[in-house]
């Protein structure tokens, strides 16, 4: 199969079901709390990246590829990401019941998480089949929550789609543990590494202060990245590449106009995934993705903010970037 007949941006990762507990207080151990109302999304890096990737351009083809359950969840999820416009025949239905986490939100803000991790964790490469319909991206996400791709198969579907001539990218999730050694293996098989200052801090081995970033970026491309590293924080963002090293500072949002960062992270993805597909430069492609990460902010939800790449270039237009001592 040669590269003009790939198309579009594969999401592969975690797909999962919010479920959203409106109570009062969060009760004391042995006290009962009522729920005062219930509603659900979706969640994961396929459904809010991949979402995000059809606001942003509703003509790209985007393949979902993950795993769900036979469950009431599991035919949520389809719904949802058939109405949204995704491809979805890189689905595969498993034993287990859809992931799901039961969100616990006070009143004022305050949540408590509990999450399943259910069908997400049997996700394994003989799921993707690139023998038809290939993307010409791959996108794997999130390492560090997906039992299976943190015990080799995430390294085995980075391989599969290299050899199919699919280029790859991959993020991670934020913990405070020694398991960033796990995606060591992996960074060879990357061509571009999409995270925050933390995760990048953790995986070099390094204080993820302002001054070292620099120096992590150029150390995580020298462990294998093979394009870009591209890492994101809230006052900027940067991009290592055999280019040399850009940095664009972020946009000066005025509080009362931030409604919620719950998406800004995977908003930031679908921007940088959505420009490196253009062919942007690395300045473009830190431009755009800080700005679909700021319309990530107009919206309490994951994925409400997001537009069309015009309108969001428009909304951004009466914000200024900040001023860095670079």
């Amino acid at each position: 199969m040669n590269h003009t007949e790939k198309t579009g941006i594969a999401l592969c990762g975690n797909l999962l079901v919010d479920q959203i507990n409106h109570i009062g207080a969060y009760p004391k151990v042995g006290e009962l709390t009522k729920i005062t109302g219930l509603s659900k999304s979706v969640g994961g890096c396929v459904p809010n990246v991949g979402i995000d990737l059809k606001k942003i351009c509703p003509e790209l083809t985007v393949h979902a590829i993950g795993s769900i359950g036979a469950d009431d969840n599991g035919q949520y999820v389809r719904q949802i990401l058939s109405e949204k416009g995704l491809e979805l025949s890189g689905l595969k239905t498993v034993e287990d019941a859809t992931s799901f986490t039961q969100v616990m939100s006070v009143t004022g803000g305050q949540r408590t998480f509990f999450t399943y991790a259910g069908a997400d964790g049997s996700l394994c490469a003989e799921d993707l089949d690139f023998s038809e319909n290939a993307p010409r991206m791959l996108h794997l996400g999130y390492f560090l929550l997906l039992k299976r791709v943190d015990e080799g198969e995430g390294l085995r579907i980075l391989q599969k789609a290299t050899e199919a001539g699919i280029r790859t990218s991959i993020d991670l999730v934020s913990e405070n543990s020694d398991r960033y050694s796990l995606v060591l293996p992996c960074l060879p098989y990357t061509d571009y590494l999409i995270i925050n200052e933390l995760e990048a801090g953790k995986l070099a081995g390094m204080e993820p202060i302002p001054e070292n970033l620099d120096a992590i970026a150029q150390k995580l491309k020298d462990l294998g990245v093979r394009k870009k590293v591209i890492i994101h924080m809230p006052d900027r963002a940067l991009c290592c590449s055999e280019k040399g090293l850009t940095v664009v500072p972020s946009y000066d949002i005025p509080k009362e106009q931030i409604v919620g960062t719950t998406g800004a992270g995977d908003a930031f993805c679908a921007g940088a995934l959505y420009a490196i597909y253009c062919g942007r430069s690395d300045k473009e492609i830190l431009e755009f993705a800080s700005s679909a990460a700021v319309t990530a902010l107009s919206s309490a939800d994951a994925t409400g903010g997001l537009r069309t790449e015009a309108e969001i270039m428009e909304y951004c237009k009466q914000f200024r970037r900040k001023q860095l001592c670079l």
